[in-house]
């Protein structure tokens, strides 16, 4: 009886005993086991949803990547804007009209100076105050992101010529 082949003549419970014992040693999965793992269904379930969490944070990483490049190209532009209205006219005298030019390949510019007149007061003879407005542009001409500076400076008014 120790092989486990019969079953004849032992008790109730030996026969019992032995029968599990041929059960564990068959391929056939005991109904208590049954969940021990997890299903195709659910694995396939999981690996839908961890797609689609990565797919929302690379949208999220690439959009942060992008603002930070336009911040990085506003910094420079306003770097260039400062440059130039630190500059602007300390050799030579304020002149009221329009310039532009370009700070490099990528970066163009146009600076509007006109005369500037504090409201309700009178006009000075030894000085005048002048409005720069300095409009910085860089990308493509066809979607031109801009950036507006304005600044006041003080200067010798224009004398007009042949006026005693």
């Amino acid at each position: 009886m120790s092989d486990g082949t019969r079953y004849w003549g032992c008790g109730i419970r030996e026969s019992r005993r032995l029968a599990g014992a041929r059960l564990a040693e068959s391929r056939i999965p005991n109904p208590q086991s049954r969940q021990q793992g997890f299903s195709l269904l659910e694995v396939i379930a999981a690996m839908l949803l961890l797609a689609i969490a990565f797919a929302a944070l690379m949208k999220v990483a690439g959009g942060a990547i992008a603002l930070s490049r336009n911040a990085a190209a506003h910094d420079e532009a306003a770097l260039w804007a400062r440059s130039l209205l630190d500059s602007a006219f300390v050799t030579e005298p304020l002149v009221p009209g329009q310039r532009s030019g370009r700070f490099d390949e990528r970066y163009r510019w146009t600076l509007d100076v006109t005369p500037w007149q504090v409201p309700g007061a009178q006009p000075s003879i030894s000085a005048q105050l002048y409005r720069l407005d300095l409009a910085v542009q860089w990308g493509s001409p066809a979607h031109p992101q801009v950036a507006h500076f304005d600044t006041l400076r003080l200067g010798r008014p224009q004398v007009a010529v042949g006026v005693p």
